[in-house]
């Protein structure tokens, strides 16, 4: 009895503890939103941003994602389509966002000499997910998901090379879903890594994540934590900010079932920089359709909705001087 009663104090924690991550992170975004009107009203960030080559250079910028500029990014999935053998009459809908910040924190140097901590927080919004419920059923399920919590550190490009994108750090998976079936109901942690290449043509590369159960969060039956991301970008620039590319994320499982393992998308989609209020802003439609998915239940198919305001750096100055 001593022994369960423990183990129930220790998961109240952990579940208060991912709890007040999730309200750091919403505090967080709460700083970012404010940071935008102050943008608006910098004169030197107004005089710039109707610049097309400088909307050029930030989309370019937002395009790489170790790039200086801080933003917001809100990836809003308007249109889900799940389908599968669990469930019948065709697939059903879905409706979801993704809220993620983009904090790059200078550490040391200036200029191209300048390496940084990366910081690129998910959270998912789900405003309506479909979910099997045997014979054939769903039923719609809304709520938080769990917080994706990638940390990454990229050295100065004089020791990259000024085209090369690379970065390696950990990722951490948080408990905050606020329904079961939205989430893992435990702890995660493992690796992060991001490669890729640019130019003034295009942008590619990929960033790979894995988790592995750190701790358990009351996951019931739940089998321990072991499934990886990987999103891949590319990203071509043209005339007038305007941009044409891909980057959807594939998903693998390694507890699935076989034939449930893999989500792999493919994507196309197109953008544009504009300036609104003197702030620049990255929108982006596209669609995705999964060549793999689940055979029991996953997503066919999405249509997105990006929109990534650039926002004023809450981090100036090196943390570790110049």
């Amino acid at each position: 009895m001593n022994a369960i009663f423990l183990k129930r104090i220790m998961e109240d924690r952990m579940r208060s503890a991912a709890r007040s991550v999730f309200v750091f992170v919403a505090v967080l975004a709460g700083l970012c939103v404010v940071a935008i009107p102050a943008q608006a009203q910098d004169g030197k960030a107004s005089a710039t941003v109707h610049s097309p080559d400088s909307l050029s250079e930030a989309g370019a910028k937002l395009a790489n994602p170790l790039g200086d500029l801080w933003a917001l990014n809100f990836d809003l999935h308007p249109l889900q389509f799940f389908d599968g053998t669990e469930v019948d009459g065709g697939p059903k809908y879905g409706v979801g966002l993704n809220f993620q910040p983009i904090l790059p924190i200078p550490l040391m140097g200036s200029g191209d000499d300048q390496s940084k901590l990366v910081t690129r927080p998910v959270v998912p919004i789900i405003f309506s997910q479909p979910v099997p419920k045997g014979g054939g059923d769903v039923r719609q399920v809304s709520g938080f998901g769990d917080i994706q919590l990638p940390v990454i550190y990229t050295p100065s490009i004089n020791v990259t090379g000024s085209n090369l994108i690379i970065g390696a750090g950990a990722t951490a998976l948080l408990p905050t879903a606020t329904d079961s079936r939205l989430g893992q109901d435990q702890w995660g942690l493992g690796p992060a890594a991001v490669i890729g290449y640019k130019n003034k043509l295009f942008t590619a590369g990929i960033f790979p994540n894995y988790f592995w159960k750190l701790a358990s969060a009351g996951q019931g039956g739940k089998a321990d934590l072991s499934q990886g991301t990987m999103l891949y970008f590319l990203t071509f620039n043209l005339p007038d900010a305007w941009q044409v590319g891909m980057n959807p994320t594939i998903t693998y499982n390694h507890n699935a079932s076989g034939g449930n393992k893999w989500t792999v998308p493919v994507g196309l989609f197109v953008g544009k920089t504009v300036s609104m209020g003197g702030t620049p802003v990255n929108i982006k439609a596209g669609i995705e359709y999964s060549v793999v998915k689940p055979d029991d239940f996953g997503q066919q198919a999405m249509f997105r909705i990006q929109i990534t305001p650039v926002i004023k750096s809450l981090i100036t100055e090196p943390l570790f001087g110049k």
